[in-house]
């Protein structure tokens, strides 16, 4: 009789942090691409965030090594990942990317009824982004223009609630082009942001072996975890990400833990397990992978935390203050000129050698984003997303 693997919170933590690049950052000279992919992409709706996320796990990378990587070599794009969000993917994985997100599930939808489009105008939208973008870069406005010229002016009705505004009907499906491979960012003209369509190669992957890739690249990052952590990971029904986990357990593919005494899951054979937890300071900004990932929430945002660096109990409204591998407190870097002050709101009292690890820490922030830093603690008092 087999006996099922226990795993602790500490040992989860390590594991992840280690993986994550966050307890010993990549060498010198990897490849930023390499990095984001073992982040599974890096969020870059603020695209300074993204340059912080990456340059915080690579020796030596600044954000000009991230932009150049997204836009003259373009190993990295830049456009819609999990939970519909923008992210920066490893350009060879987008094909990886698309199949699998494109076999998610869509829940119900957010708009109006009389906002929604039908699931055959969404394909029209989908396939007329990709024929406007072939070989262009346009602006948000040109793009639209595009779309409703090749499908009609029920595209461009505008009648999405979104910022205070309305937008038009096209929007809302914008991010499954993304996901399609028929859309991803380019560099922006002046202030605007451009579009264009990515050229990742063959995108004709199995979205059911995809599928499959995707959940152990999921749990080598970020396991032990359960079929309901998965789908909060993507925005996914929770009940299809139960079958899913069924069917890869049927398979031989997955295996089950019990992480602090529930059953979880990893990847087969993926059952080694560092004794003790993390150790050391890290600063990660808004929207981190590590926190966004993470679970169970209340473990990796403990006692104060999950009150003052959570919003409504999401993760990643704040940049944080990692001690040990979980949450000890928030930051924030307010930029003037070539100098940027980072001031830290740590939640714990902090040990002369964590003190010493948060001054390094600030000091690589300050590389990052090519400024020179000076390290304030004290209270935070801009509220998030600020």
């Amino acid at each position: 009789m087999t006996t099922t693997r226990k795993i602790t919170w500490d040992a989860a933590s390590a594991r992840r942090a280690e993986r994550q690049l966050l307890t010993g950052p990549a060498k010198a000279g990897t490849p930023v691409a390499e990095v984001v992919g073992a982040m599974l992409g890096a969020h870059a709706q603020v695209l300074s965030a993204a340059e912080v996320s990456v340059g915080m796990r690579a020796d030596g990378v600044t954000r000009a090594d991230v932009r150049a990587a997204l836009w003259d070599d373009r190993s990295l794009i830049k456009t819609y990942g999990p939970r519909g969000t923008v992210h920066l993917l490893a350009a060879r994985e987008l094909p990886l990317f698309s199949a699998a997100l494109t076999a998610v599930p869509t829940g119900p939808s957010p708009f109006p009824p009389a906002a929604r489009l039908t699931e055959e105008q969404a394909g029209q939208v989908v396939a007329a982004i990709g024929d406007a973008l072939d070989g262009r870069f346009l602006t948000l406005d040109e793009l639209s223009e595009e779309v409703v010229a090749r499908t009609g002016p029920w595209a461009g009705d505008r009648v999405m609630p979104a910022f205070q505004d309305l937008w038009p009907r096209w929007r809302q499906v914008m991010h499954r082009a993304g996901w399609a491979g028929t859309l991803c960012f380019g560099p922006n003209r002046g202030r605007k942001a451009t579009y264009t369509r990515p050229v990742p190669g063959d995108m004709g992957a199995d979205p059911g072996d995809a599928l499959a890739a995707f959940v152990l690249r999921y749990l080598h990052a970020y396991g032990p975890a359960t079929p309901q952590h998965f789908a909060r990971w993507l925005a996914a029904p929770p009940g299809w990400a139960t079958a899913l986990f069924g069917e890869l357990a049927s398979a031989g593919r997955i295996e089950e833990v019990l992480f602090e005494g529930t059953p979880a899951w990893v990847a087969a054979g993926d059952t080694d397990f560092p004794e003790g937890p993390p150790r050391g300071v890290r600063l990660l900004p808004y929207f981190d992978a590590y926190v966004i990932a993470g679970q169970p929430r209340e473990r990796l945002f403990p006692g104060a935390a999950y009150e003052r660096a959570l919003g409504a109990g999401q993760a990643g409204n704040y940049p944080v203050l990692l001690v040990d591998g979980v949450v000890a407190g928030v930051w924030h870097q307010r930029r003037r000129g070539r100098r940027t002050t980072v001031t830290v709101e740590p939640l714990v009292r902090l040990t002369a050698r964590q003190e010493r690890e948060l001054g390094e820490q600030v000091e690589r922030v300050g590389e990052v984003l090519e400024a020179v830093p000076e390290l304030v603690v004290g209270k935070v008092t801009v509220g998030p997303h600020a």
